[in-house]
């Protein structure tokens, strides 16, 4: 986009025929031609769009301010001749008008196949996915709209022309609404070689593509005209990238739904950032079938926006957060209906009316999720003293908005105050030019969109260049879930290096994930340096990328790799995806001497211990440095680190001890989870499993008290006890949640798949991807066993055997 002008807004082609020469700004005129633009009075002329240098692009405002349509001056045409000078401001702006047919006729050809397309891709053999379709003419409906609705409105003036006429509003309109070009703009690439791949892969659409009829104008005798779809894909980019002249108009750079507190509570907002200022609107509700609206909350000019620094003295806000089970719980609910919603679907009696039902009942849970999920504060200032405060579910998304206000403050900004009828114009295009369009929650998607990968993803990060300086560098992993991003791993800090070389790979469980971030940090050890907001240390993020999870790409027996660029940084990783049955599918070692994928009745026994070796030894090494650990035993460890403590403890090597001083805290916790994942049978065992499903789903309280108890007794003593000793380790854990954040119910949620999962559940089904498969109904239950017990006063072994109960285990 080399044609985009000095000020990084679009060039507006079509003004060519109506300001030749002239360089419009807010201020006057600069350029070529300034002395020819004086009138005969000596003054200077404006173009008929007539504007104040305190007023805003957008909207003519009178002092009393009362909208006006402004009138271009007699002395604008040469010789102030005021009936020639009529004439030929109609014949300029025929030609322009005549120059708007031709390119709404265009837009309209590009429309005209889009809609067989996606009729097609709701059915068994679709021509494009509805991904393809949305990427190739994506914003070209909206910019049809902003043209067909300027045509409209401006033909009827020159129809009737006299010198009451004025059209100076119709061009300010169009002005207003043409940020929806940059969306444009920023797609047209990816658009152009979706059209390429498409027609390569695809003979039908190769031939729709390549034959396209364009309508001539209406007194044309060449009716019609074939031409590409790539051809007309390149009219809107022509359209805005031609001229010399440049219109300083106020454009969208940012948009998105962020969590504001206000007074205290959660609200969602969708805040609109332009290139001079900051808007925070809210969604109003509008009747069904009717346009969304928008109420403008408040607004901050770029130039008095601040961000907190490290030594502001002002106190925080407290934030009511929800505890950690209850968004668990929602997870789970959600899950829950989605699956009911799948089965409805393939239901023969399925009606639709049930649908709707649990749709609105998973909107309100995603809803509810969604804004109290978020916990990374943002907070942004005012210089007249008022202060905001955003929380957000990632660094990677506080980092964006940061640098995208930071890049833009470089500028040379005037501080604006808009009048009420100037905001309520802006706050009314937001609709047309928002580049976010729904909350993103799954009943706002179309139901061919993918609902992303349930499984596990493998990450190695390799390296990363690009560095200046030397510095104490490591990396994070991000992936989405739940329509929010989720740090899942962390790289060791590669101390004093420009090219540090990790090596690590880590494997990351996915909750219907379709992108992966990575974020490269230099790590900060000043204490004194501590974020107000959340009390943790600030480190530097030194550049952030991400990948769509592409299935066929990933789903692949074979490493992917790849390289992600972020501001002049380039990281290295290569990663694949396993899907959930194959990872937790339980395989008998065939090497009965080590101690992974062995019963731990014969570990023990070889051992002449009551817990094995490697669960003792792993519960100490957390205990003794990672219990202060954020997001201990969730966060994953080095993959490679893991593999050598299981092959050390397999083999008994005499170094297994220094290995684990020497390890990272996160890889430990990985191997003792990996150790009862890989238990041939689960520790609760197989026999005991139906009964433990049952026994959670009791709703008397005695009853349950007394099954659950009475099948911890049924179990053989070395799985009890190992349960028991893991048990007060995890609540141990748990009582650090204010430094950890792992509360009981994330710990549940983390170890009661992997010490309940039957070992020979579900391997026979094929392997699907759908919700129903992480969150199915027995997965929860597996949760909720663990969370009992987890719940459940201290549980003695020795008490429990001397207490003996006529309970049946055939609940």
């Amino acid at each position: 986009m080399e044609r985009l002008s000095s000020h990084g807004l679009p060039r507006l082609s079509w003004i060519d025929t109506l300001y030749s020469n002239f360089n419009y700004n807010t201020d006057g005129y600069e350029g070529e031609g300034a002395e020819d633009r004086k009138s005969q009075d000596g003054s200077e002329t404006m173009p008929f769009i007539d504007e104040s240098p305190t007023m805003s692009p957008q909207l003519c405002v009178r002092p009393d301010g009362d909208a006006v349509s402004p009138t271009p001056p007699e002395g604008l045409l040469p010789g102030g001749d005021t009936e020639k000078g009529l004439e030929m401001k109609k014949l300029v702006l025929s030609g322009f008008l005549a120059s708007e047919e031709i390119y709404i006729n265009q837009l309209d050809a590009l429309l005209l196949p889009m809609r067989p397309l996606k009729a097609t891709a709701t059915t068994s053999k679709p021509v494009l996915t509805m991904e393809q379709i949305e990427t190739i003419f994506y914003k070209i409906q909206d910019i049809y709209e902003i043209h067909k609705e300027f045509y409209d409105a401006l033909f009827p003036h020159i129809q009737q022309w006299d010198d009451r006429v004025t059209v100076g509003h119709l061009f300010q309109k169009l002005a207003s609404q043409l940020g929806v070009y940059k969306a444009f703009v920023d797609n047209y690439k990816m658009a152009v070689e979706t059209v390429e791949k498409c027609s390569q892969s695809n003979s039908q659409f190769q031939k729709i593509s390549e034959n396209v009829k364009v309508k001539g104008p209406k007194d044309s005798k060449d009716c019609t005209t074939i031409v590409s779809m790539e051809a007309l894909l390149y009219k809107p980019i022509d359209r805005v990238t031609r001229s010399t002249l440049v219109l300083h108009v106020r454009q969208l750079v940012k948009d998105g739904f962020l969590v504001e507190v206000s007074e205290g509570t959660r609200k969602l907002r969708h805040v609109f950032l332009f290139t001079d200022l900051l808007l925070c609107a809210k969604m109003k509700k509008t009747a069904v079938g009717r346009h969304q609206q928008y109420e403008c909350k408040w607004y901050i000019p770029l130039a008095d926006l601040t961000f907190q620094t490290l030594d502001d003295s002002d106190s925080c806000t407290h934030v009511q957060t929800l505890p950690e089970h209850e968004i668990e719980e929602m997870k789970i609910k959600i899950s829950v209906i989605k699956s009911e919603i799948q089965k409805e679907k393939k239901s023969q009696k399925g009606q639709s009316r049930n649908v709707d039902r649990l749709r609105k009942k998973m909107n309100e849970q995603e809803s509810c999720l969604l804004l109290h999920s978020p916990t990374i504060p943002f907070r942004i200032h005012n210089r007249n003293g008022k202060s905001y405060l955003f929380l957000l579910s990632s660094d990677y998304e506080r980092s964006e908005w940061r640098e995208s206000i930071q890049k833009l403050q470089k500028k040379d900004l005037q501080s604006c105050v808009l009048s009420s009828l100037e905001l309520q114009v802006l706050t009314s295009s937001c609709f047309k030019l928002r580049t976010v369009h729904n909350i993103p929650v799954t009943t706002n998607k179309d139901d061919e969109e993918s609902s992303g990968l349930y499984g596990f993803l493998h990450v190695i990060v390799h390296s990363a260049t690009g560095f200046k300086e030397s510095a104490n560098l490591y990396c994070t992993l991000e992936v989405d879930s739940f329509g929010y991003f989720v740090s899942k791993a962390k790289t060791r800090v590669f101390r004093d290096t420009t090219e540090p070389h990790w090596n690590e790979e880590f494997e990351i469980e996915l909750e219907g994930s379709q992108c992966l971030r990575i974020l490269c940090y230099e790590k900060c050890y000043d204490k004194s340096k501590l974020n107000k907001d959340d009390n943790e240390i600030v480190d530097k993020i030194m550049g952030k990328g991400q990948v769509q999870l592409d299935p066929q790409t990933v789903q692949s027996k074979n490493w992917h790799v790849d390289v992600i660029e972020m501001n002049g940084i380039k990281v290295e990783f290569s990663m694949k995806f396993t899907s959930r049955d194959l990872s937790l599918k339980r395989t008998p070692s065939k090497k009965q001497s080590g101690v992974f994928g062995v019963k731990i009745s014969v570990v023990t026994k070889r051992e002449r211990s009551k817990v094995p070796y490697i669960v003792r030894q792993c519960i100490e090494e957390v205990e003794k440095r990672g219990i202060d650990e954020v997001g201990i035993y969730r966060i994953s460890g080095v993959a490679t680190d893991i593999q050598a403590l299981k092959a050390a403890f397999d083999t008994n090597t005499k170094d297994i001890l220094v290995m684990l001083s020497d390890m990272d805290i996160n890889a430990i916790a990985g191997t003792l989870k990996l150790y009862f994942r890989e238990l041939p049978e689960p520790l609760l065992t197989d026999r005991l499993y139906p009964a433990f499903m049952e026994g959670i789903a009791l709703s008397d309280p005695a009853a349950k008290e007394n099954c659950m108890m009475h099948l911890l007794r049924s179990l053989p003593d070395p799985n009890l006890i190992t349960f028991l000793t893991l048990l007060e380790h995890l609540k141990r854990v748990a009582e650090k949640e204010p430094v950890n954040k792992m509360s009981l119910h994330n710990l549940a949620t983390v170890f009661g798949p992997t010490l309940l999962r039957p070992s020979e559940s579900e391997s026979s089904k094929p392997h699907i991807t759908l919700a129903s498969d992480i969150w199915s109904h027995d997965v929860m239950a597996q949760v909720q066993v663990l969370l009992y017990y987890l719940q459940h006063p201290p549980i003695s072994f020795a008490e429990l055997k001397r207490n003996t109960l006529y309970f049946s285990t055939d609940v």
